[in-house]
């Protein structure tokens, strides 16, 4: 297999690969090559090498390229191009895992660095001279059937590193036509084990799939294999109805998916539960605020006054878990209300509730009717300021 990789081509890739010694010390290896593989854009470059760290960034700052150590203890060092950061890393083999972390040693063995990646789709490589595509593990063929499997004994694969079952799922999402049988059982067998990681981490590979291009079929599986129970015991299959009518009513109106409202469908309506839910996954607080507000019922509040009071897309989550329309939110920006304060003031109303109180009376009629030009508004207040006035008077006679 012969790679034609136009990323070869970006600025400063080829200068990288001389100063580490060519094609014989450094390859491309990864999502880089599993993607131009499948035709889809590649984000990120990822090179191996079997130069040890320390010599490889003695290498890049000889060569003029800017080397940052960003995980030096695992072998990792970024070179920073000028069309991109690129990471290079020592090729490694596992001396003792636990689930959560490994202990690496460096070696210049490019199969025992295959052998150690998750799965035979991820650990292909690439000469990044010639493109001539490396294999240890069936990856290729993989590939092409759009198999995830995992590298060696799943099993014991999961026990080195428990994010693996999700990272299965993930990649089942994204790329995956049928699960491979051996791989689902391993990871049905230890979800339980996912109890161990880190919410954060959950949370992210959660997130990653939930966006990807086949998340209900998948997520569909992962609560009929009970996956998710131990760490997400709210997700069932009343859920995943719910995830696959959103994700219906996305493609309709043509919205990107976004994987907080995809949550929020996964989950019951109650800005209680989402509430925990947030904490638990530990989201940050825009998501947390922005799951919560998925989880209020519609109350059939026009879209145009939902997006003008909580947010476009706090909006966009609620309607489309409605199933209600979102074209009057399509192009539009919520106008700001052309009216301060002081101006009533000038007007005669006292500083104050009285003044905050009209304010909030005049921006209610005027989102009530769409909010109408100026004309309209300068009746709209000339009506609340005169009505403020005589409930004034009214108190103070």
């Amino acid at each position: 297999m012969i790679l034609n990789a136009p990323w070869t081509d970006r600025e400063g890739f080829t200068a990288l690969i001389a100063a580490l010694g060519g094609a014989e010390q450094a390859r491309v290896v990864g999502g880089a090559v599993r993607d131009t593989l499948l035709e889809i854009d590649v984000a990120d470059i990822d090179v191996a090498t079997r130069l040890a760290p320390e010599t490889v960034v003695t290498r890049l700052e000889e060569a003029g390229i800017r080397a940052v150590p960003t995980g030096l203890a695992h072998g990792t060092i970024t070179a920073v191009l000028p069309s991109g950061p690129v990471e290079v890393t020592t090729l490694r083999r596992d001396v003792s895992t636990d689930g959560r972390h490994a202990t690496v040693a460096f070696t210049d063995d490019w199969r025992e660095d295959a052998a150690r990646r998750d799965f035979t789709m991820n650990a292909l490589y690439a000469d990044p001279e010639s493109g001539v595509v490396f294999d240890y593990f069936g990856g290729l063929d993989d590939l092409a059937a759009r198999r995830v499997r995992f590298i060696g004994d799943p099993l014991k694969r999961i026990a080195e590193d428990h994010l693996r079952i999700l990272r299965f799922f993930r990649f089942l999402a994204r790329f995956g036509n049928e699960p491979d049988a051996q791989g689902l059982a391993a990871c049905a067998t230890r979800a339980r084990d996912l109890m161990a990681l880190s919410r954060e981490r959950i949370a992210d590979e959660l997130l990653k799939l939930l966006v990807a291009r086949d998340a209900v079929r998948v997520v569909a599986l992962m609560v009929e294999r009970d996956i998710l129970s131990p760490v997400l015991p709210e997700i069932d299959a009343e859920g995943v109805i719910r995830l696959s009518r959103l994700a219906d009513n996305e493609a309709a109106a043509r919205v990107v998916p976004q994987a907080i409202r995809r949550l929020a469908a996964l989950l019951p309506a109650d800005p209680a539960v989402a509430r925990d839910i947030g904490a638990r996954l530990r989201l940050s607080n825009i998501q947390r605020k922005r799951l919560e507000s998925a989880a209020v019922s519609d109350d059939g509040t026009d879209p145009r006054a939902m997006a003008y009071r909580i947010g476009v897309d706090p909006a966009l989550d609620r309607l489309l878990l409605a199933g209600r329309t979102v074209a009057p939110l399509d192009g539009w920006t919520p106008p700001r209300l052309p009216l301060s304060g002081g101006v009533l003031v000038a007007r005669g109303l006292s500083k104050g509730p009285l003044v905050a109180a009209t304010l909030k009376r005049i921006e209610d009629r005027w989102i009530g009717e769409g909010f109408p030009g100026d004309d309209r508004l300068a009746a709209i207040t000339d009506d609340a300021v005169a009505q403020a006035l005589t409930d004034d008077s009214s108190r103070n006679a």
